[in-house]
């Protein structure tokens, strides 16, 4: 009983957690959404694989630093300031791989893969560095 008891305990910060990590994904998505100057969701719609493969490497290249905020934050603040930080990072890697990929926008819209790999596994890779040095 005592074992139930401190599984449900836990309950509250896991949902408080959850919710707010959910949430800083949502506004996330919507603001790397306005940034980027394709339609990623409507190019999804449209079988896209370079839109879907860039918009996912960089949804999982923010869901891992948030993971790792939630496993490493004092409290909801501190996880939600790592939570913008990782979102910063997230648009100014997209702001910077345009520096060196002018058209990766066209190129992603014309269903290019190899590039929509490429945005993918650099936003994942500023992802995993991003979430190793928020072990403090």
């Amino acid at each position: 009983m005592a074992e139930l008891q401190n599984s449900l305990f836990g309950l509250l910060p896991f949902l408080a957690y959850f919710i707010v990590a959910v949430v800083m994904l949502v506004i996330f998505v919507a603001i790397y959404k306005f940034v980027t100057p394709h339609k990623e969701m409507a190019l999804i719609k449209e079988n896209n694989s370079a839109a879907s493969l860039s918009l996912t490497g960089t949804v999982l290249g923010f869901s891992i630093p948030i993971a790792s905020a939630a496993a490493n934050s004092v409290g909801l603040i501190d996880f939600a300031v790592w939570g913008v930080v990782a979102g910063v990072l997230q648009i100014v890697t997209f702001l910077v791989f345009r520096a060196f990929y002018p058209q990766v926008s066209s190129r992603i819209e014309k269903g290019e893969t190899a590039i929509g790999i490429h945005l993918g596994g650099v936003s994942i890779s500023v992802g995993l560095l991003n979430a190793a040095c928020m072990t403090y």
